[in-house]
């Protein structure tokens, strides 16, 4: 039987960046992976451009909710693998304290729903997002994880953060 790898994408609004991350990696990694996002500081209500655009895209856009990362930190809560960051504000927040010492990585992406302009525009940052996400999470699907030493998979993890589009601390984009 082959392990299913649990997968936070968290983000502080949890209503565009980690959404479309969970549901990439939910239908790009299905049956070895189960993807969930949270945010810090969650909207209450998923960016309707970010549903549009996994739609479009042809991915799952049902049924997402923006919620707070306190709900994976209680018992009962699935135990991840990895934990993923795609904001830079949750990257240096204080996060909760993870069963099982996951792995984490940042892969800061520029937020799409912070993009001021016109409704093509809009819906143009958020596809470029979306892109970036799958980017990621494609060259994060293709690590030999069951044979990779923990060491050289941080390094990859880290070196998959800094892909095209990827954000610096001062959120500009790289």
């Amino acid at each position: 039987m082959t392990k299913v790898y649990n997968v936070l994408f968290l983000c502080t609004g949890n209503s565009a960046r980690s959404i479309l991350a969970e549901s990439i990696l939910e239908k790009e990694g299905k049956g070895n992976f189960k993807a969930w996002s949270a945010g810090s500081q969650p909207k209450g209500q998923v960016h309707t451009l970010a549903l549009e655009t996994l739609a479009a895209l042809g991915y799952p856009h049902e049924g997402f909710r923006s919620k707070s990362w306190d709900e994976f930190a209680e018992q009962g809560a699935p135990e991840f693998d990895f934990i993923f960051t795609v904001c830079d504000n949750a990257a240096g927040e204080a996060c909760p304290v993870w069963l099982g010492h996951p792995m984490t990585a940042h892969w800061g992406v520029e937020d799409p729903a912070a993009f001021e302009g016109n409704d093509f525009e809009k819906g143009r940052a958020f596809s470029q997002a979306a892109r970036f996400l799958k980017n990621r999470i494609m060259a994060f699907l293709s690590l030999p994880l069951a044979s990779i030493d923990k060491l050289a998979l941080e390094t990859r993890l880290k070196q998959i953060g800094t892909m095209e589009g990827s954000t610096s601390a001062d959120g500009k984009v790289a």
